[in-house]
């Protein structure tokens, strides 16, 4: 097996909640990503998530990610929304990407931001001229955050037609941009409707560029973060493009979000492929 292949790295994924924490990290993770929400950005919770992250750091390991809320009042946090319309949601983008980037500074973590989302990608991309004008508003903003984050921040694929993997033209544009990136394997599957082929070729072309993965398994019909084995992706084909420098957490979906077995399902599926390679 070629040296460089990656080894799978137990990334786990939880929020600030005692019940999650203390759940991850018995497992020892070589990669802890905290999943943030409105309610970490109170002066309260930035207490809290500091604490938490200071004690991953001090349990487990310094490899922290800090995941951008989702959210905020029910609306995603689309890098896309005007200002004119949605002003409350551009100032808490805003606000809450200096706050996780302070952190990430202050005690040298990683901060990760999409550069779109899906759900309600379209009817705010229907505010704007057209398509180009709305994407170029967005590589703005990224251009922004990225001068700001430095070697601090990445930026995570969608399915959206903003900020997407998969497509030649698109992937040369982020390329030219110099952007750190988090390639999440099942939004790129999804958006290539199912193509492992494609899938193989936008992870060898973003390679040099990637700095963290999310893994997770699709059909490729839709966004469902099925557990490793239980989707489509050829997992056997894809370790050897992963970037042996970049980080990996597993973000899968659980039925328990206090009980974190289908990311370590995934992750002993995954080094059970990189242990039959070995011994090839």
């Amino acid at each position: 097996m070629s040296l460089q292949i990656k080894r799978p790295q137990l990334g786990l994924k939880g929020g600030t909640i005692p019940n999650q924490l203390n759940d991850r990290l018995q497992y020892k993770p070589e990669v802890f990503e905290f999943f943030t929400a409105e309610n970490d950005f109170t002066q309260s919770g930035l207490k809290r998530l500091k604490e938490a992250i200071q004690l991953v750091q001090a349990v487990a390991t310094s490899k922290i990610v800090l995941h951008h809320p989702m959210r905020y009042q029910g609306e995603f946090t689309e890098l896309v929304a005007p200002q004119t319309v949605f002003p409350d949601l551009v100032k808490f983008i805003d606000k809450s990407t200096n706050d996780l980037l302070q952190l990430s500074f202050d005690l040298n973590v990683q901060t990760l931001v999409h550069g779109s989302y899906l759900r309600h990608t379209q009817k705010m991309i229907d505010l704007y001229p057209s398509l180009a004008i709305a994407r170029e508003k967005v590589f703005q903003k990224l251009d922004y955050f990225a001068q700001l984050g430095q070697q601090h921040i990445m930026f995570e694929n969608s399915i959206s037609p903003i900020f997407y993997f998969g497509g030649q033209a698109e992937e040369q544009e982020i390329i030219d941009h110099h952007y750190r990136l988090a390639f999440d394997t099942s939004h790129c599957f999804i958006k290539l409707q199912g193509n492992n082929e494609q899938l193989i070729d936008s992870l060898q072309n973003l390679k040099s560029s990637i700095v963290h993965y999310h893994l997770v398994d699709s059909m490729g019909l839709k966004h469902d973060s099925l557990p490793l084995g239980q989707g489509r992706i050829d997992w056997r084909r894809i370790l050897p493009t992963l970037n042996s420098k970049a980080t990996n957490i597993y973000e899968i979906n659980l039925k328990d979000n206090d009980n974190c077995q289908e990311q370590l399902l995934s992750h002993q599926y995954l080094l059970n492929i990189y242990h039959m390679e070995a011994d090839n």
